[in-house]
């Protein structure tokens, strides 16, 4: 009686139950099976450990095969753009992980204007991902637009150099720039802290937008909310990449070993290398990513249809909208969108255009059955016209 009484009770719950609680799992399945794809920026100097940390970020190997340049050499070399890719699986999960190295950057005589080619690397990935949507199959389309970029900032000063600003100036409206303090282990825990505070305090001075991180929503716990804060105030990271596994306290772990000791870097007390890594990949990779698309892709997208706009509006205007001018096509409105200038000017015109042709077609007809058939005094008049046949 009771087995029956469960059965009935299920089936009762049954009918009350739609399942589209079940959609999270089915886009879980479906993200996993498609895999994930992540690309990350390193620029700064040289010698500031860029390719150790990324080695030591993602646990891989991605500079085997690099030439180190000679100091001769890097006097005339130009910033290069370099790219690595490699695929990464972690417990099922694959990501695509692309690394952007900027070899040669700030390390000419002459650096005036040296991110420029950066700013236009990271331009030239929203102008290809903007043609792929456009165009007709946009069934498989490549992300390779920069999500992330680590901007290195030399510890051997008083705060950011004139080439720190300018160069997170360039980019700031284009990607999401993380500060990080390099080679933190050549200074005194006094003295990181100091030196966060000053680059921070330039920060703001000098209207630079860093990457922001997501307000806690109001529903989170406590503890979620404290690591938020605290990966706020560490901003800019101060880090610490070593490839190398030594021997600490009989553990084995990667750090450094000095005669005084040994920097371990994954220690929370020693370097934010942890901090960074939580916040890059288990905690704000995928709004990184929305950042990228909603706002700085998005701004960039602004940009291209406005321009383009602009082109035709100033098309139609040097052919005075006449029915000939072969530019005459329609601009797709965006529905619920606010109406800019640009937008009324092109209907009020596209209206003229419309109601202008439909009066001379007319017209020419008219004018043309009327002169098309000139008399000739040559001519035999037709029958109906000759006064004879009337009387015959």
């Amino acid at each position: 009686m009771c087995v029956k009484d469960d059965n009935e009770r299920r089936k009762d719950h049954d009918k009350e139950y739609v399942g589209f609680a079940t959609l999270p799992n089915q886009v879980h399945r479906k993200s996993v099976k498609k895999g994930f794809d992540f690309t990350l920026m390193v620029a700064g100097e040289s010698g500031l450990g860029k390719s150790t940390l990324v080695n030591s970020l993602f646990l891989t190997d991605l500079y085997k095969d690099r030439n180190l340049l000679n100091a001769e050499e890097r006097i005339t070399q130009t910033v290069e753009i370099t790219k690595h890719t490699v695929d990464i699986e972690e417990k099922g999960v694959k990501l695509k992980l692309t690394i952007v190295d900027t070899p040669g950057f700030g390390d000419a005589v002459n650096n005036t204007e040296c991110w420029k080619s950066v700013a236009d690397y990271i331009d030239q990935q929203f102008e290809q991902y903007f043609r792929d949507e456009s165009g007709l199959n946009r069934k498989n389309i490549q992300d390779n637009r920069v999500h992330c970029c680590l901007y290195f900032i030399s510890p051997f000063g008083h705060g950011l150099r004139p080439l720190d600003v300018e160069f997170m100036k360039a980019l700031h409206e284009k990607v999401n720039i993380v500060p990080v303090l390099a080679k933190a282990d050549t200074l005194t825990p006094a003295e990181v802290k100091k030196k966060k505070i000053k680059i921070r305090e330039e920060i703001e001075q000098y209207g630079i937008k860093i990457y922001q991180f997501p307000d806690c929503d109001s529903d989170e716990d406590e503890d979620f909310k404290q690591q938020d804060q605290e990966l706020k105030d560490s901003i800019p990271f101060a880090v610490i990449g070593s490839n190398t596994v030594v021997e600490a306290k009989g553990k084995r772990v990667r750090g450094r070993l000095y005669p005084w000791g040994i920097v371990e870097v994954e220690n929370p007390a020693h370097c934010d290398f942890v901090k960074l890594r939580n916040m890059l990949v288990r905690s704000h990779m995928q709004d990184l990513k929305d950042v990228t698309r909603e706002t700085h892709y998005e701004n960039y997208r602004a940009h291209c249809i406005q321009s383009m706009t602009r082109m035709v509006v100033k098309e139609r205007n040097r052919n005075k909208l006449t029915r000939e001018s072969g530019t005459d096509f329609p601009i797709p409105m965006v529905p619920g969108a606010t109406d800019t200038e640009t937008e009324k000017l092109i209907r009020e015109k596209d209206e003229e255009v419309r109601h202008s042709p439909s009066r001379e077609p007319h017209e020419q007809t008219q004018h043309h059955e009327q002169h098309s058939e000139p008399e000739d005094p040559h001519l035999e008049p037709p029958p109906s016209a000759d006064p004879h046949s009337k009387g015959s």
